[in-house]
């Protein structure tokens, strides 16, 4: 009884981050968006935009989500979609030089793979 009860405990863990991870897919465009307009410089302090902005990516980060992917870190095709290579003779191994869309995921979940530009090592 204990390991059906261990058993349909997880699964029901299972089932909410499974869910949880339906309703953030949704939400990445969305967060894309912000992202895009924080970098152009539409979300200027105390503006109501940027208030709102915050509270939904605080949000999110309560539920577990991760963004992932940055300039500079290892190239791994696991989490990272390469969308362009670029040779490049002072790395040693295949890094991100660019981030093209950011990946996301919660837990061990993959929300959606970081699209990459990545520099590659030239021969």
């Amino acid at each position: 009884y204990a390991n059906y009860r261990r058993r349909t405990e997880r699964e029901k863990e299972e089932l909410a981050a499974h869910s949880t991870a339906k309703a953030v897919k949704q939400l990445l465009p969305v967060l894309d968006d912000l992202g895009r307009a924080r970098t152009a410089g539409d979300l200027e302090e105390g503006t109501a935009m940027r208030v709102i902005a915050d509270k939904l990516v605080a949000a999110i980060e309560r539920l577990g989500v991760e963004q992932y992917g940055a300039k500079g870190e290892p190239f791994d095709p696991k989490h990272h979609e390469a969308i362009a290579q670029i040779p490049n003779p002072e790395v040693e191994v295949e890094t991100i030089a660019d981030v093209v869309e950011a990946g996301y995921r919660i837990g061990e979940i993959e929300l959606r793979p970081a699209k990459v530009a990545v520099f590659v090592p030239a021969a």
